[in-house]
């Protein structure tokens, strides 16, 4: 049985926060002597003294420092489990997990997910980065309640969400970018391509254009980026996700004579709107509205 109420420590650290037991009983709209008992009890329960008072001033005793750290963790987890029980009583979802292809713009993922933890803080929320059909797998799988994925899949609820650009890249000093004039797709044939592998298990296949006889096979897309910045090949890659080493010239797009730039849509996947939870939709909410002001 615990000695001490919530409530009670609600008053010790009232008395902290407002600097003393009198300014406390005009914050918290409490009788000056209620809090001075709060605080007695607590004292008496632990056979420590927590403040010291000096004239007007009332100052946090070496014990009463050590008790503010625990208190203001006891209060904190306290409020949220009431607010997990509200949510839960409310229908409000306390995890959601989101399958996103990795060539989706992550500054904008990052975005959506802070707002959504704001509006629901107690929400857990799980990020699965995908290649290709990986990300559509997970949805029919039922590994995750929405996809973000370049393909849709039929009988489930889907929408375009954006369009990403491509670019044949390579580094600066790479020979497709230090030879004058522009470069053919047979050009590109003689050089090593760096591709990524799908992450879905049973339909697998590789992203980008496959004409090099030589080919490096990675499974992450940053991974290809690494290998690519220090000049072991040239790739077609997502441009948000390359604008930083493209400004830093430690990547150079390559100059071909036709479709020098590619374009990829994504698509927005779940399986019934109607099963989502308020958690869900406002992710939706913040994914759609994003997309629409910073891609276009």
């Amino acid at each position: 049985m615990l000695k001490i109420t919530l409530e009670q420590w609600r008053m010790f650290l009232a008395v902290v926060e407002y600097g003393g037991f009198n300014q406390a009983s005009v914050g918290v709209h409490k009788s000056q002597s209620s809090i001075h008992s709060a605080v007695n009890k607590i004292e008496h329960a632990l056979g420590v003294k927590l403040f010291t008072i000096e004239g007007r001033k009332t100052t946090l005793t070496q014990a009463g420092e050590l008790m503010l750290r625990r208190a203001n963790y006891l209060l904190e987890e306290a409020e949220k489990i009431e607010a997990i029980g509200v949510h839960l009583g409310e229908g409000i979802e306390t995890k959601l997990r989101i399958a996103v292809d990795e060539i989706f713009p992550p500054h904008l993922i990052y975005k959506v997910c802070d707002a959504v933890s704001k509006e629901f803080p107690v929400l857990r929320i799980e990020l699965m980065e995908s290649v290709l059909n990986g990300s559509s797998e997970l949805l029919k799988n039922s590994e995750v309640d929405i996809s973000i994925a370049p393909f849709p899949i039929s009988g489930l609820f889907s929408e375009e969400l954006c369009e990403i650009d491509f670019l044949a890249v390579a580094s600066p000093t790479h020979p497709l970018n230090t030879v004058e004039g522009e470069r053919t797709f047979e050009d590109l044939k003689s050089h090593r391509q760096i591709v990524v592998r799908d992450s879905s298990l049973s339909a697998k296949k590789d992203a980008g254009w496959l004409g090099a006889e030589q080919r490096w096979t990675v499974t992450h897309i940053r991974t290809s980026v690494d290998m690519i910045v220090n000049g072991f090949g040239f790739a077609w890659l997502p441009v948000p996700l390359i604008e930083n080493e493209l400004q830093e010239g430690k990547l150079q797009a390559i100059q071909l004579n036709m479709n020098s730039r590619r374009k990829a849509k994504l698509h927005l996947l779940f399986n019934d709107a109607d099963s989502l939870g308020p958690a869900a939709r406002a992710f939706l909410g913040e994914l759609r509205y994003l997309c629409l002001n910073e891609l276009g």
